[in-house]
């Protein structure tokens, strides 16, 4: 039976939504907003369009995610390379589900607590490209590898070595561990060669340490503007690590993995060398990935598909050649956003929670308040973190919402 305040409620939404006739589609109007939690909650998507979604919000394209995933699978299956995709860009165990689904050997995080979310959550081979430098990471270490002995680490000094041996005893674990090698970032991995062959032997001869091989992330070249350009940059980035590798197999020493790679780099990294691949980009892809240039197309990069956009709306149009958006810095709004299908309207911020759409030319004078648009935002690591969960749309239909780490569920740290 309909209570009288579910009808008094009820009847209050139909008559605010009356009042709101510039909404887009006749669907919306109707829509029961003072349910929209609830009904994410129960997973009951009936009514839930873009245009009811709360802005600013992350939408994710199912049909051009679903091609990213499989794109690169198919790529990987190919030449016989192992996929262990970072999850730092989305930080979804969903997210995560499908790409394990499709082949993928476990995945790569950024932090502990990436690291438990993910093994917490069933998915095994988890590689934490970090060494744990401070007691809480060490301890939380140990105890993971003590719930769940495929997850795995890495280190690039000695002491770290002694840490982790005197606390693996002390729990009673072994711990796998890689080698992490420079390949051209100066933030964190040993020098090539006789330092890096050195390190892998103190592991190997540890007793509550296994080696598992080697990793080596060439970020420099991962964004490097034309295809021969960053191949010529990932070969050099990777010519030490290779050295590291050589002398470690000379020396009798496991390299079971040599782990690296990127969305930038995918395609060219079996041949110098890895492994298996830490892409995370590829499944959403940003604006500024798009524009280091494909092997078949030096300016933009199609090989996948930008299937995640920021939904914004226009809050105010007071002033010529612009209209102020809910898309602000709290949203991460940059300059170097892009607007889908209206590359004549420049984003731009104005305050925390105030964005801009500016306009040269008359291009933008059509539009109105409550227009919505979709933004490719410039860095996926940066803007996934200002967001608590992806809407799941296959066209204007919402079909699920997936959780994002840190704003909602999982702790960041």
């Amino acid at each position: 039976m309909t209570s009288r305040r579910h009808f008094t409620t009820q009847a209050a939404g139909a008559l605010l939504a009356s009042a709101l006739p510039r909404l887009a589609r006749a669907d919306a109007k109707s829509f029961p907003f003072a349910e929209f939690e609830q009904r994410i909650a129960r997973k009951d998507f009936r009514g839930i369009t873009k245009d009811v979604l709360p802005t600013p919000c992350m939408v994710v394209d199912i049909d051009l995610f679903d091609k990213n995933l499989k794109t690169m699978a198919a790529y990987a299956k190919s030449v016989s390379i192992n996929l262990r995709p970072h999850l730092k860009v989305h930080k979804s165990v969903d997210v995560a589900k499908r790409q394990v689904a499709l082949g993928a050997i476990g995945v790569t995080t950024a932090t502990i607590a990436e690291s438990e979310l993910m093994s917490n959550a069933g998915i095994k081979g988890v590689l934490w490209t970090k060494q744990p430098g401070g007691t809480n990471n060490l301890i939380r270490a140990i105890n993971l590898t003590r719930r769940d002995p495929t997850f795995m680490f890495v280190i690039d000094d000695p002491v770290v070595v002694d840490n982790v041996e005197q606390a693996a005893a002390a729990g009673k674990v072994k711990c796998r561990v890689a080698v992490c090698v420079n390949a051209g970032l100066t933030r964190q991995g040993i020098e090539n060669g006789k330092p890096a062959l050195e390190l892998a032997q103190r592991i190997h001869n540890s007793k509550h340490i296994t080696l598992e091989g080697f990793m080596a992330y060439s970020g420099k070249a991962s964004h490097t503007h034309g295809f021969e350009t960053r191949r010529k940059q990932s070969e050099t980035d990777l010519a030490g690590v290779n050295e590291s590798v050589a002398l470690a197999k000379k020396a009798g020493l496991p390299v079971n993995i040599i782990s690296g790679g990127s969305t930038g780099t995918y395609n060219m990294d079996k041949q110098l060398g890895l492994t298996e691949l830490e892409c995370g980009s590829y499944v959403f892809m940003d604006s500024v990935y798009r524009k280091v240039g494909g092997k078949d197309n030096d300016h933009i990069y199609t090989d996948f598909e930008n299937s995640m956009t920021v939904l914004v709306s226009v809050d105010s149009k007071r002033h010529a050649g612009q209209v102020t958006t809910d898309y602000g810095n709290k949203a991460l709004a940059r300059q170097t956003d892009e607007v889908k299908n209206k590359p004549w309207l420049k984003v731009d911020t104005q305050g925390a929670e105030y964005g801009l759409l500016r306009w040269s030319d008359s291009g933008g004078n059509e539009i109105k308040i409550g227009d919505r648009f979709d933004i490719f935002c410039s860095n996926l690591d940066m803007s996934t973190n200002c967001y608590d969960r992806y809407y799941i749309a296959k066209g204007d239909q919402i079909v699920d919402v997936w959780p994002i780490m840190g704003r909602s569920g999982a702790a960041q740290r």
